[in-house]
């Protein structure tokens, strides 16, 4: 059977590095962090002071502002990503068969919106509610609006496999095209579930850095790291068949050539490598390619102890000798860990690496950790030739995707 090619066609995002493609890079290539002071709320009974914010947002620019009051955070990102995304693929919906086109977004749910509602109830009772919780509150609330805004008919749903949420929605969009579901899919994830209440529950489990220095504070693999940094953000990718992509002329920035998924079945917070190396291997074999043949490694590299030391053994087992050989960077050393959004902002840094022959560095690695000892390209940019590229993703508690990327040559 042969399955149509798939491409990524546009792309658009919202993150502390940047509230534009073009700004995001700027930031990724010079290996600047986009973590600060937390400033969205106070901290001072806090643990955590450090976050990966969005600074310099203005929802307005994007969305009307009746909308923008009826809707949250994570749609707002959202809005904004698809806009710059349908523009960069020079997609006109006026062309398309809307049953034709898709939209798939993970998110995660605001806390402190569904705190407040609550609050609101006990206080006023059932009278005053908000009438559209319900609609505000839905993970899939992300994608029914970009839906409506686009205008697309075609399949609308969302995922959730947490940290690894982001690919998983990529690689389920992947597969609506691949299946005949879908012309052209929107894919990828909004999170602004940076808030006080998940702040607070991820430090207790004690996955946050305490670190009080932004500059310091995310270093992957690196000997010293002691914790992940929360982050918020958007990021979309325009999927196309690479036959629909080529009838409309559209600019093909990379092929998802593999996707697959694992779930380690293990324990709900500590990874497993066998598990995180099997869908690797599966997504190269998905893709038709060998260890060999890839020249770069978008890693999931949350700067967790656990995490790392786990992703690097799984690094080992899928691509054995050659995983000392490829070179690995973690892009979260920069914005941090934007959880259900991380996956498909890291896949645009990947794209963008691709398309300028340029891996992003792995920020704040000073001390080598024997548990980790591959190449992380610390601290600064590197130039190298990259067709073929891989991107982990892994989700706390153990959902695992991966995709692997290739240049396209016309």
């Amino acid at each position: 059977m042969n399955l149509p090619r798939v491409v990524i066609t546009g792309m658009g995002t919202i993150n502390p590095l940047g509230l534009n493609v073009e700004g995001y890079w700027a930031g990724l290539r010079e290996g600047k962090s986009g973590i600060s002071a937390i400033s969205h709320f106070n901290t001072e009974k806090m643990r955590v002071k450090v976050a990966a914010e969005v600074h310099g947002f203005d929802a307005e620019k994007y969305m009307d502002p009746k909308l923008i009051s009826r809707t949250s955070k994570t749609v707002h990102f959202a809005m904004a990503a698809v806009q710059e995304a349908v523009q960069s693929a020079g997609l006109e919906m006026p062309r398309e068969d809307p049953h034709r086109v898709g939209t798939i977004i993970s998110t995660m749910i605001e806390q402190d919106y569904i705190g407040r509602g609550w609050d609101t109830y006990q206080k006023k009772g059932p009278r005053r509610a908000d009438p559209l919780f319900i609609t505000k509150a839905t993970p899939s609330v992300a994608a029914m609006q970009v839906g409506m805004w686009l205008g697309a008919k075609g399949p609308n749903s969302s995922v959730n496999s947490l940290c690894a949420s982001g690919v998983d929605a990529i690689g389920a969009a992947v597969n609506f095209i691949r299946l005949g579901y879908a012309d052209v899919m929107v894919a990828g994830g909004s999170d602004a579930s940076l808030e006080e209440v998940s702040l607070a529950g991820m430090d207790i489990l004690g996955a946050l850095s305490r670190e009080h220095d932004p500059a310091k504070a995310c270093r992957p693999f690196d000997l010293n790291r002691n914790g992940f940094i929360y982050g918020e953000g958007a990021g979309l990718v325009i999927l196309e068949s690479y036959e629909h992509a080529r009838k409309r002329g559209a600019p093909i920035l990379a092929e998802v050539a593999g996707v697959a998924w694992s779930f380690d079945a293990y324990d709900s917070t500590a990874p497993d490598s066998e598990t995180e190396a099997f869908a690797m291997k599966s997504a190269l074999q998905n893709a038709g390619v060998a260890p060999e043949d890839i020249d770069y490694i978008n890693a999931h590299g949350t700067s967790t102890k656990l995490n790392d030391a786990s992703e690097t053994r799984a690094l080992k087992i899928a691509l054995g000798d050659y995983a000392y050989k490829v070179p690995i960077s973690s892009t979260k050393s920069m914005i941090g860990h934007i959880i259900t959004a991380a996956g498909t902002i890291e896949t645009i840094a990947l794209v963008l690496a691709m398309n300028n022959n340029v891996i992003p560095p792995t920020i704040n690695y000073e001390t080598p950790d024997p548990e980790c000892d591959l190449d992380y390209v610390p601290n600064t940019p590197r130039q190298k030739t990259l067709n073929v590229c891989l991107k982990n993703s892994f989700g706390l508690g153990g959902e695992n995707c991966c995709l692997v990327l290739k240049k396209v040559s016309e």
